[in-house]
Parts: structure tokens; C-alpha cells; sequence
């Protein structure tokens, strides 16, 4: 007999109740174990040897099968290292900006004073759902000058619509006595957005900004279309190349590591890194590297993410 404790009490479950739990147990594991199980696929099938890889490592490895030059190979790449920076950069302006223009269009279309609220708001909402197209929005950036230029990467979004009805939300929920105190006190329309408004905001803002972190660091497309200088590619755009890449990258790697420098020790232990690497394992470090920084950032605003995307979507 299966017995649960609540506030001190047992609880006898009923052979049916038994039977859900044990299900309901299988259910999440399994799952659990289908959402995780391609992500370790790829990070061990990132570090073995060739041969390995060939035979296919579906669970782990035995320990002469590890090979790390892989991943010594791709993070002392230049063009990873680099593309990693303007990524960082531009996750950083992006969020920035994004997330405190957002933060300010919301709070304007909160104020019951403000001329055309409701049709500007509305406005911006149908921009959700109806565009230009492709074309038109290739033109656009070539007329204001951003090809080519790191400001491609931030200034079309600048505003988030979808982040600006969160925020809204969010704010209206809060109560407000506590913005008639402030204005009684003297405080101003910017006292009360800086010093009410965004501290109270904090949880939906960090979901935003999540939100904003995760969709910049990942887009590769506007790189593709917009941008061709090789100073300026993003990580992810190094990791398609990468992929596309992967067999003339192999071979430039084996070149490298079967010159050996002149030494025949050196000579030796190239010779065994040539023939352990793989373009299969190119691709699963390249994976690896482009998705960790962003899965290292998510629990820090975790504790706000729940929280701030439920309360966001209390009120339509």
C-alpha cells in the first residue's frame, strides 16, 4: 500500500489512485527522458574519437574513446571567438534597448490621459500580424543605410510588441494607490516610471529580457540577408558555416595537426589528432559551444520567469 503524508496526516490511496501515481511517474520520466536524451546524445558524441562516432556512442563512451581536441580546435577558432563577441554585444544592446523601449511605450498606453491611446496601441498590435514582406523589408534596411553594419543586429528591434502587452499588463495590475501616494509626494511622471513602476516591474521585465536574450543569440537570418562583412558575423552565423563547412574545415584541421611543427614527437601526436577528428564531432562541438552561454544564463532568471509570465497574462 502506497502511503502519502500531508500536514502530518497519512492518506491511504486506493488501489486506482496507486495505479495513476505509478503511471503518472512513468509518464514524467519518460518524458523527461526524450527531452534530454538529444542534448546528451550530442554532447558525447562531441567528445569521442572517429571511430566512436562511427560506431555511435548512444549512452557513454569507454574511456579510451574520449577525445577533447575537438573542442580545442573549435574554441581557439578566431572566427568562433569573434563571432562569439558580436553576439554577446549584440545580445546586450538588443535586450537593453528593447526591453526599456518596451518598458516605456507600455507605461505611455497605461495613462488614461494619453491622446489616441487605444488607436496607437491597436496599431501596434496589428503590427504583430501584418508586414511588408521579405523584399520590402530588404529595401527598407538598404534605404536607411544598415547594411552591412552592426546597428542591422539592434535597431529593427528596437520595440517588441508582443513584450510591450506583457509589461502593459503587468503595470495595470499594480495597484494604483500606490502611484496617487507617489504623485502626492510630489514625484513626476519619470519619478514614478523609474522609481514605481520599473522596480515593481522587475519580474516581467527579466522574463522579457529572456525572452530578448535567447531570440537575439540564436537569430541568424538577418546576418545572412543583411550582412557579408566577415568582421561582423554573429556565433550562430560561424556555427551554419561551420556545418556547412564541416569536411574542408576537417581538412584544414588535419593539415594543421599532421604538420607537427618539424618534431617528430609533435609530428606523431598530429598525426593521432588527424585521424580521431570528424566532421560529425565538428558539428556536435559547434552545437555545444553556441548553446551553452544561453542555457548558463537562464537560471539566474528563472525565479522571475514564472512569475512575471503568468501575472503578464492575467488581463488581456
Amino acid at each position: 500500500m502506497i502511503i502519502r503524508r500531508n500536514a502530518g496526516n497519512k492518506i491511504r490511496l486506493s488501489k486506482g489512485d496507486q495505479a495513476v501515481v505509478i503511471i503518472s511517474y512513468i509518464l514524467v520520466i519518460a518524458v523527461a527522458f526524450l527531452c534530454f536524451y538529444p542534448f546528451w546524445y550530442i554532447i558525447i558524441n562531441s567528445m569521442v574519437t572517429r571511430e566512436a562516432i562511427g560506431r555511435g556512442v548512444l549512452i557513454f563512451p569507454r574511456l579510451d574513446e574520449f577525445f577533447f581536441a575537438t573542442y580545442r580546435r573549435v574554441l581557439t577558432s578566431d572566427s568562433l571567438i569573434r563571432g562569439a563577441m558580436i553576439s554577446t554585444l549584440r545580445v546586450i544592446v538588443q535586450v537593453v534597448t528593447n526591453v526599456t523601449l518596451s518598458a516605456m511605450f507600455a507605461f505611455l498606453v497605461t495613462r488614461k490621459n494619453m491622446l489616441f491611446r487605444k488607436f496607437v496601441y491597436r496599431y501596434a498590435i496589428i503590427s504583430m500580424y501584418v508586414s511588408g514582406g521579405l523584399i520590402p523589408y530588404y529595401l527598407l534596411i538598404r534605404t536607411y543605410g544598415l547594411m552591412n553594419t552592426f546597428h542591422v543586429y539592434w535597431v529593427p528591434g528596437m520595440l517588441g510588441v508582443w513584450n510591450v502587452i506583457l509589461i502593459k499588463t503587468f503595470m495595470e495590475s499594480i495597484p494604483a494607490e500606490m502611484e496617487e501616494s507617489a504623485r502626492i509626494d510630489g514625484a513626476g511622471f519619470l519619478t514614478v516610471f523609474f522609481k514605481i513602476m520599473i522596480p515593481l516591474s522587475k519580474p516581467i521585465l527579466a522574463t522579457c529580457a529572456l525572452f530578448v536574450a535567447v531570440g537575439s543569440w540564436n537569430a541568424y537570418f538577418d546576418n545572412y540577408l543583411f550582412v557579408t562583412d566577415r568582421g561582423l558575423q554573429t556565433i550562430q552565423m560561424e556555427l551554419f558555416n561551420y556545418i556547412r563547412e564541416a569536411e574542408s574545415i576537417l581538412n584544414q584541421m588535419r593539415q594543421i595537426a599532421q604538420a607537427g611543427g618539424g618534431i617528430a614527437g609533435m609530428a606523431e601526436a598530429g598525426t593521432s589528432v588527424a585521424q580521431n577528428l570528424s566532421s560529425e564531432a565538428i558539428r556536435n562541438t559547434t552545437t555545444i559551444v553556441t548553446m551553452l552561454p544561453i542555457m548558463l544564463v537562464y537560471p539566474f532568471l528563472q525565479k522571475y520567469f514564472q512569475s512575471g509570465i503568468m501575472l503578464g497574462a492575467v488581463k488581456g
